[in-house]
């Protein structure tokens, strides 16, 4: 799967378009879908958080107007990428316990780390990948 969506840049503060929080929620159907057409069931929930906390943050940190989110099957891995061309430190921080928001690449180091899996960012930055191995979720 190679999906692309394009979007409005963040302005400051403002809450990103109604209509391409919509597009997350979309790319994350044809995600779930491609994963099952593919016998990959057994990945669906985690791979679906991951889509989306990896999204969600390309569409409210990145100020790019184009997201591309790419799932490849490699062996006995999955490999889920998201590119949004904007150059950034990629690395999970902490977040207080009362913080609503902060917690998205913990989330995602977790959940990869659980799954036996890797994940890291390209050498710009631009784009964040995740490896999550289809035995370990199958045992």
């Amino acid at each position: 799967m190679d999906e692309c969506i394009r979007v409005a840049p963040r302005r400051g503060e403002a809450p990103p378009r109604e209509q391409d929080a919509w597009r997350i929620g979309t790319m994350r159907r044809i995600a779930a879908a491609k994963l099952r057409f593919g016998g990959c069931e057994a990945l669906i929930d985690e791979a679906m958080l991951i889509v989306s906390e990896l999204l969600t943050n390309a569409l409210l940190h990145s100020g790019t107007q184009e997201i591309r989110l790419r799932l490849v099957l490699q062996g006995d891995s999955l490999r889920i990428t998201v590119d949004d061309g904007m150059p950034a430190t990629i690395k999970p921080r902490s977040a207080d316990d009362d913080a609503e928001a902060g917690r998205g690449l913990t989330l995602v180091a977790a959940l990869v780390k659980e799954n036996g899996g890797t994940w890291g960012s390209n050498d710009q930055g631009t784009a964040v990948w995740c490896d999550l191995r289809r035995e370990a979720v199958n045992q």
